[in-house]
């Protein structure tokens, strides 16, 4: 367990600004490489209905993405849901035969480092109404109430200087939160779980921090796709990884992976304020309904398929998922 640094210890860091620059060349760091989401749907039964929804990863300012020809059991449509704006690529068979289903999507990504702070004061336009309004409300998992603001007692915040506040909560988390996995529970995003057991991974990190800036003020928003690892080559990846993002009017949306900081306390200055090009986005968001609407309940996040079989999830242990990189 960690121990909570003293008030005006946590002051005097949140008001230190994190420098990207010390850490980082003069010209953002970038990264070409081609992905690709592949799976193996297994034991189905012969004349079964299987609906599958894969997220798609989308291009913007972080990464440019091309989708190379994939290869599916079924012709396959694209779509966007409207929450969110996550692009959504459907396709659904009948099965004729008990063998596996198979299928891949490749694709061909340019990722950006991102420096947020580096932007100028003053050039960033406030949030839509709708946006803040979303961006500020709780998700299943994530209350803004309750126990997230007791932990928020020990802490005196700054909340007339928005950034420095902003760094307060994200040292709060990491002290509070070791990344650990070696016990279950983790990985579902459950704030209430994770002020209770202190550890987890990056998307219980991620949640406790939404949770927090949400409650006092700050939109912010929970983005997920997959980890590269640092070193060029190609291989296979594990699993997803996440991080969070909350938005000021004079800055904009600023990034944190506090997880990340976490793991490397080297970076924890790096990372406020900025991510590596070793990544790449597919959804953002909570609670998503699917297009079309999947059976199901909304899901916690969208980064794997999400497979049906005559109306029902397919359980994740007859599903081979595989994840490769080759860098360009």
């Amino acid at each position: 367990m960690k121990t909570t640094s003293s008030l005006l210890l946590l002051a005097l860091i949140a008001m230190q600004p994190a420098n990207a620059a010390e850490k980082a060349p003069a010209t953002p760091r970038s990264r070409q490489f081609r992905l690709d989401i592949g799976a193996t749907v297994k034991t189905l039964p012969r004349g079964a209905t299987v609906r599958v929804w894969m997220p798609v990863p989308p291009s913007n300012q972080n990464q440019t993405v091309k989708a190379l020809t994939p290869s599916l059991p079924a012709r396959g449509k694209l779509s966007e849901e409207p929450k969110y704006g996550n692009q959504v690529l459907y396709f659904q068979k009948k099965v004729s035969s008990s063998g596996p289903l198979r299928f891949n999507t490749p694709y061909q990504i340019e990722r950006h480092e991102v420096r947020a702070l580096e932007q100028k004061k003053g050039q960033q336009q406030a949030l839509a109404p709708s946006k803040k309004e979303l961006y500020l409300a709780p998700n299943q998992k994530v209350p803004l109430t309750g126990q997230p603001l007791k932990l928020l007692a020990q802490v005196e915040l700054m909340k007339n200087q928005p950034l420095a506040m902003a760094r307060q909560l994200y040292n709060r988390v990491d002290a509070h939160v070791r990344y650990d996995k070696s016990q279950p529970g983790y990985g579902n995003g459950d704030v209430l779980w994770v002020c209770n057991s202190q550890f987890g991974n990056c998307t219980d990190f991620h949640s406790l921090f939404i949770s927090f800036a949400r409650s006092q003020g700050l939109p912010a928003r929970f983005e997920i796709g997959f980890p590269l690892p640092g070193k060029r080559g190609s291989g296979k990846i594990g699993g997803y990884h996440c991080w969070a993002w909350f938005h000021l009017d004079s800055h904009g949306w600023i990034p944190v992976d506090i997880s990340e900081a976490d793991k490397h306390p080297e970076m924890k200055e790096y990372y406020f304020g900025n991510l590596t090009e070793n990544r790449v986005t597919f959804s953002t968001g909570r609670d998503i309904n699917l297009v079309p609407r999947q059976a199901s309940p909304p899901l916690n996040y969208f980064v794997y398929p999400h497979i049906e079989v005559d109306g029902k999830p397919w359980p994740r242990e007859k599903i081979d998922l595989k994840f490769t990189f080759q860098d360009q």
